[in-house]
């Protein structure tokens, strides 16, 4: 939770963090020693995988830590035999988009105002990929 919070202006409640433990979800954190800096929160539905969060530490931050993460995201949804992972992200998150259009990723769609920031909302935009083509 600690790290949800420091990344995010406007955070996931802890009870929705506690809800993505288990069942369709499936997670990995990364440490440094034993203190943790990051995590990602994936979920599956069917054969489609969904990044639901991914985090990590502003003091550790570009440092490759996301891009660890997401791969090792990709590579447990390949050994499921996933067919398509999605996500969706701030339009404001630049650095995120190219990271995750790096890694394959292409912008599918957006959802209109879709997160909240402090003068309103911003859009969201939805990106994905296939592996039944062989992405990746």
């Amino acid at each position: 939770m600690d790290v949800e919070l420091s990344c995010h202006a406007f955070p996931w409640s802890r009870k929705t963090m506690e809800s993505c433990i288990g069942g369709r979800y499936f997670n990995l954190a990364a440490f440094a020693e034993t203190r943790l800096v990051g995590f990602y929160i994936g979920e599956q539905a069917g054969p489609d995988y969904t990044l639901m969060d991914i985090c990590v530490h502003p003091n550790w931050q570009r440092q490759g830590i996301a891009k660890h993460l997401l791969n090792a995201f990709l590579e447990h949804c390949q050994a499921q035999d996933a067919e398509n992972v999605f996500l969706e992200v701030r339009a404001s998150n630049t650095g995120a988009i190219a990271l995750y259009e790096a890694a394959g990723f292409i912008e599918m769609g957006k959802r209109k105002n879709y997160y909240p920031t402090a003068e309103g909302h911003e859009d969201a935009i939805l990106m994905g990929m296939s592996f039944m083509f062989g992405a990746l």
